[in-house]
């Protein structure tokens, strides 16, 4: 089985995603002439690869706050777990970045407006736009980047923690 390494080593930080990683493994099973386009080259390309979510590693973003993310090749996908009260203060990125909110609500405020989410609401937040999010009630909001957060990926996204005394707005 071919596994994109990069993709891997990002995903697995902790001996409790190993153990997670071996468990999705034994759910993917041969299937022989399924998936499989005559003219496809499998030599240039990554296979693709499965994991869970919740195995990735909780990092604490403040007291109001928690992220699980992974970075594909060209997009990251995030987990917010985050109280009411909390908040994503002002900033903007390169990336296009698409919001659900499986529960709760947020508000987002961005170019003057002021955008209820509830939850099953989607938002496409264009890139280079800058925005905030305001959390009203107890939230997840799984989030959809692209291209993949390099900012997360280098460390340089300090937006958050530079802000961690103003989490909670009134």
């Amino acid at each position: 089985m071919k596994i994109n390494t990069l993709l891997l080593a990002t995903a697995l930080t902790s001996s409790g995603v190993w153990a997670a990683q071996s468990k999705l493994e034994q759910q993917i099973t041969p299937a022989p002439q399924m998936g499989i386009m005559d003219s496809y080259n499998q030599h240039i390309t990554n296979a693709p690869f499965l994991l869970n979510l919740d195995s990735q590693p909780k990092e604490q973003m403040g007291p109001y706050l928690t992220r699980q993310y992974f970075h594909g090749t060209q997009s990251t996908f995030v987990k917010w777990v985050a109280k009411k009260g909390g908040k994503v203060p002002l900033h903007k990125h390169p990336n296009e970045q698409v919001t659900w909110i499986m529960s709760g609500e947020a508000k987002v405020f961005s170019g003057g407006k002021q955008y209820l989410m509830k939850a099953g609401d989607m938002m496409v937040i264009p890139a280079n736009v800058p925005h905030e999010f305001h959390f009203i009630q107890d939230t997840v909001d799984i989030d959809f980047f692209a291209p993949a957060r390099q900012d997360w990926i280098d460390g340089t996204a300090n937006y958050i923690k530079k802000s961690r005394a103003n989490y909670v707005f009134k």
